[in-house]
């Protein structure tokens, strides 16, 4: 079954913040917390059920992460509901990462939400 897109399943991104505090390794040393939020807008209740990422660094260098749900949980939601978070992500650069949301409607139904392209730009390269 090939997932498609679904009118109303949709990210947000509500801010993303340099955060020199967090840990980084010496090879990826910018840390960035960004804030999400899926949100259900369709007619259908549907079950976040993974992601995937893409992270594309100013070095030319591509990174993609795939992983069950989000954030270690399988959120639910029916119509109009949404579910917010936050995670951290390192950097080399300046980056740009976008991706999607698989979503599994109650129907069986696979859908995707696109996780709109944000910047990562650390404060020394603002």
């Amino acid at each position: 079954m090939q997932p498609k897109f679904l009118k109303g399943f949709e990210v947000t991104v509500d801010r993303v913040v340099y955060d020199p505090d967090l840990p980084a390794s010496p090879e990826q040393p910018f840390p960035f917390v960004y804030y999400i939020t899926i949100c259900n807008g369709s007619d259908h209740t549907l079950t976040v059920k993974g992601r995937k990422w893409v992270v594309r660094g100013e070095d030319g260098k591509t990174c993609a992460m795939e992983g069950d749900g989000v954030v270690g949980c399988f959120p639910r939601l029916e119509p109009g509901e949404s579910f917010s978070y936050n995670s951290y992500h390192t950097t080399a650069g300046r980056a740009v990462a976008e991706g999607a949301y698989l979503g599994i409607t109650e129907e069986g139904d696979a859908v995707l939400a696109r996780i709109p392209p944000f910047e990562m730009v650390p404060c020394k390269d603002a």
